[in-house]
């Protein structure tokens, strides 16, 4: 099998990339990254080509094609087998965890589409709804592949009027109290960080912050009614300042990533910013920002059927 000139990578591979070059044009798609970990899976190309149910051509032709496209070589064939090189050992570990995100977000848009066969609708509070319901609804799809949900996010608030109205089945908050006529159980816990850009002064003070100070400070918060707001408010004794007020957690974050200022958010969700440093934590001293994560019923209807099954699924990664 032709190979590229590994040495070639780093100083040629982009050269004739236009400057913002859309990412469908530099990262190779889902089939060919499945082709590749089924490549490390079998240690044959062939076998991962009928693994796929394609044919050992259109496999080598598509390995070869995402060699170009990566500048790199990634398989080195052999009578024994396929073997990968060290930088298709590399791209395969990088590989997974996209296929596995793809996985995520079919599972996450197959909730938003309302089939009529089996349905079980949700509504779920923000922080939730983005980095915890995704493998959830993967881990129902394999029990109940039949099952269609509809998922509605918003804030708290909102998944009360929803279940109090009828038009959801179970239900996720993320709040310090139950709202009056709905049943709970907490399936997990969660504590909110106070975030910054590494540019931003607090990023570099010694000590931690104290609960007047950040009381003082206007902040960049969730709206109020989110489940986010009504934990520091609690613990601030209803003296945040809002900076900026904005309704989802990614708005929430961007905006403190673009240096606008300092945010509090869940922990859940700023892990991938703080590992690449776009966000730091600051440490504060003396406020409670813990919270409980409930799923959420109207009163005296226990859950049933999917949603069911759902919250038992909750239930058994709760730590």
């Amino acid at each position: 099998m032709t190979r590229p000139e590994a040495n070639r990578g780093s100083g040629e591979a982009g050269a004739g990339r236009p400057p913002g070059a859309s990412l469908a044009h530099r990262v190779p798609d889902l089939g060919a990254l499945e082709l590749l970990l089924g490549v490390a899976r079998l240690g044959s190309l062939g076998g991962a080509a009928r693994e796929l149910g394609i044919t050992q051509p259109a496999a080598s032709s598509r390995i070869r094609s995402m060699e170009r496209q990566l500048g790199v070589a990634l398989v080195d064939r052999s009578p024994r087998g396929s073997r990968l090189t060290d930088a298709g050992a590399l791209v395969t570990d990088w590989a997974r965890r996209i296929v596995e995100a793809a996985e995520a977000f079919d599972a996450g848009a197959q909730a938003l589409r309302d089939r009529r066969d089996s349905r079980l609708r949700v509504a779920a509070s923000m922080t939730i709804a983005e980095y915890l319901l995704p493998g959830w609804l993967i881990a129902l799809r394999a029990r109940r592949p039949d099952t269609a949900v509809s998922l509605l996010a918003g804030n708290s608030a909102v998944v009360a009027e929803r279940l109090l109205a009828d038009e959801a089945d179970l239900g996720f908050v993320e709040g310090l109290s139950v709202p009056s006529g709905l049943d709970s159980v907490v399936i997990g816990h969660d504590h909110l960080i106070v975030v910054t850009a590494p540019a931003h002064p607090w990023a570099r003070r010694r000590r931690p912050l104290a609960a007047e100070e950040l009381a003082a400070t206007p902040l960049i918060l969730r709206e109020k009614g989110s489940g986010t707001r009504q934990v520091l408010d609690a613990a601030l004794g209803g003296l945040a300042r809002p900076l900026i007020e904005l309704s989802s957690t990614t708005a929430v974050k961007a905006s403190a990533v673009s240096g606008a200022g300092p945010a509090v958010l869940s922990e859940l969700a700023v892990g991938e910013e703080l590992s690449l440093r776009r966000l730091v934590t600051v440490p504060v001293d003396g406020v409670a920002l813990g919270r409980d994560l409930r799923a959420v019923w109207p009163a005296g209807h226990r859950p049933v059927g999917p949603a069911r099954e759902l919250l038992s699924l909750t239930r058994s990664g709760k730590s």
